[in-house]
């Protein structure tokens, strides 16, 4: 089997309303395994520096106030097609229209409190999670 890594990151809003376990389980039941786990908090500061592309943008404030404003859970991914897999199973970022089954259906809040983030490419989820690991914590 030729596997791929993705980066999540699961948000304020799910660990505040204790999902956290519930979306790790259906990470593994969707046949991801994790190869690198880390619960940290982000400053202001380096929230903004990890949205960096999307400066500018109407939601950019909203966004990075709300990552910022408790624990994170930032994971390192491996499955065969494990960009586009994850992506389907955390559904779109507006809750209203994902698809049921999908994380964000069952866990968001609104788009900005939506539970998790997932790469949108592999060149992007390598520089995701290097922005939280080393290379030593990777399995």
């Amino acid at each position: 089997m030729d596997t791929t890594k993705t980066f999540a990151l699961i948000k304020p809003d799910a660990i505040e309303h204790k999902h956290m376990g519930e979306i790790l389980c259906m990470i593994y039941q969707a046949g991801f395994n994790i190869i690198a786990m880390k619960m940290t908090r982000l400053s202001l500061e380096e929230t903004k520096r990890f949205y960096g592309m999307h400066d500018g943008k109407e939601f950019f404030e909203r966004l990075t106030n709300f990552i910022s404003s408790g624990p994170v859970v930032a994971i390192i991914l491996e499955k065969e097609n494990a960009v586009e897999d994850f992506r389907t199973l955390i559904g779109l970022t507006n809750p209203e229209i994902a698809a049921e089954g999908t994380i964000r259906k069952r866990f968001a809040v609104n788009m900005t409190q939506n539970s998790i983030h997932g790469a949108d490419s592999e060149e992007n989820a390598r520089k995701e999670w290097s922005f939280f690991f080393a290379e030593r914590d990777i399995m």
